[in-house]
């Protein structure tokens, strides 16, 4: 009876996959200010041109550099866990399996780009790289990636995760990085916004923009700005977790997965373990794969697809999404990580394709399924995982009703010990749901009159 299934060092994936080379229907290009479509060029000043390479690829494989997995064998191949005290708990006959991201030295997922992203910059001679964060999962990320490759680091943190998270910030400050909350004096956007909002919360299209411009106005030109989700980029750096668990699930003798669900925010841990299975899906195989957002911040569920910029300030490209509109500012829930008004181009064609079936939680039905996570398996989820042990938890109830043998997978994006403060106001009664109102979501898609409109391009297969 296995509990974990583990890859050698030698069985590590040694490509990433690129789910653009396969999408039935191909994604609309993103437009420059001008609505036209944009040129590699005019993302340099923000992007090192090997990323942007990575970027615009069609290329269905891409080589990982050896420099790269040299760094990436600190943690990978992370495990493949089975959860069976769940299942038992539950009474399912549903295999439960999650890919444990937990593992890396920063505690989630999102090393497995922002090292890749660090390497291209120095290779390309930057020194100096700039950045957003939410929940401080993905500052951290690259503040650990920096100090290993010896850059200089500055963090724009959404303002209500710095004060409800202060050890993300502390950790970032541990492996040498610049933390600082966001909205801030830093930079001109944030100036204007606390002009006009003096006690802003604070949201992660602020912080966006703070980054970029502090990343485009310096003088020396060797910093360039990193996002940690939404980037073409950014999903194909995430999907060696999908292709290792693929060989991992081989390995425990299943031949087929029925369920593959991830937490949803800007896409990148949802589609790291999802993409290498919606190219099986595309192939024929029957999958259900489902991204999972809070209720507060709909932007799969409820909100239209269409062109939009990634930040405030409209200083990014416009991308083809789903969005709640670029000044839209989140609900203070305490998954601060799926707090962004967007959703990744990728993610968000395959959901128009009819490939993925998007769902939205609760904020307490969440952490309802963390505490029964916690107290059977053990590990103390982040608030953003819970969501999908939410998912999960709904999946193998509906299996026993079914009585039907189902394979579940899903991705473990990041463990909970910064997050205590969340758990102990939801255990203490303090938390409370924040479905987003109607009302507030029309006025939030106000900011989208009289930018483009992105065509629903679809093939009608699934």
């Amino acid at each position: 009876m296995s509990y974990k299934i583990l890859l050698n060092e030698d069985e590590i994936p040694r490509q990433w996959y690129n789910l653009a080379a396969d999408l039935p229907s191909p994604m609309q290009p993103p437009l420059g200010p001008d609505g036209n479509p944009l040129s590699p060029e005019a993302l340099a000043p923000v992007f090192p041109m090997n990323l942007i390479e990575q970027e615009m690829s069609q290329e269905r494989w891409i080589d990982i550099p050896e420099e790269i997995l040299e760094i990436l064998y600190r943690w990978r191949p992370s495990p493949l866990r089975r959860a069976r005290f769940l299942e038992k708990a539950l009474g399912t006959p549903a295999r439960i399996y999650y890919k444990d991201e937990g593992v890396s030295p920063p505690g989630s997922h999102k090393p497995n780009t922002a090292v890749a992203q660090a390497w291209y910059n120095k290779q390309f001679g930057i020194t100096r790289i700039t950045t957003e964060t939410g929940a401080g999962q993905w500052g951290s990320a690259l503040a650990f990636a920096c100090s290993l490759l010896g850059l200089e680091c500055k963090v724009y943190m959404v303002r209500i995760s710095f004060d409800q998270k202060p050890f993300r910030k502390l950790m970032m400050n541990v492996w040498g990085a610049e933390c600082v909350p966001s909205p801030s004096e830093n930079t001109q956007a944030g100036r204007d916004v606390l002009a006009r909002h003096p006690d802003t919360p604070g949201s992660l299209g602020i912080a966006i923009s703070e980054a970029i411009e502090d990343a485009v106005n310096d003088p020396s030109g060797k910093t360039r700005y990193s996002l940690g989700s939404v980037l073409n980029h950014v999903m194909l750096h995430q999907t060696i977790i999908g292709l290792e668990a693929k060989k991992q699930l081989a390995k425990a003798g299943e031949n087929k997965v029925d369920v593959v669900i991830g937490c949803a925010g800007g896409g990148s841990n949802f589609a790291g373990l999802a993409f290498p299975f919606v190219s099986d899906k595309i192939n024929g195989a029957d999958i259900e794969i489902i991204p999972v957002e809070p209720s507060s911040c709909p932007t799969l569920t409820r909100a239209p697809f269409t062109y939009d910029h990634g930040d405030v300030a409209k200083m990014t490209p416009l991308l083809p999404m789903y969005t709640l509109g670029h000044e839209f500012v989140s609900p203070p829930i305490h998954a601060g990580g799926l707090r962004y008004h967007g959703m990744a181009p990728l993610v968000s064609q395959a959901v128009v394709e009819g490939l993925l079936t998007p769902r939205a939680m609760d904020q307490l039905h969440c952490y309802d399924s963390a505490l029964l996570w916690a107290r059977t398996e053990g590990f103390i989820p982040a608030p953003e995982t819970s969501h999908a042990i939410a998912a999960v938890i709904a999946e193998a109830n509906k299996a026993k009703e079914e009585g039907k043998e189902k394979v579940i997978v899903f991705n473990w994006s990041g463990h909970g010990l910064m997050d205590l403060s969340g758990y102990d106001s939801f255990m203490s009664g303090k938390l409370v749901d924040y479905p987003l109102p109607e009302e507030d979501l029309q006025e939030s898609l106000k900011s989208l009159n009289g930018l483009p409109k992105a065509p629903r391009v679809k093939t009608g297969r699934w």
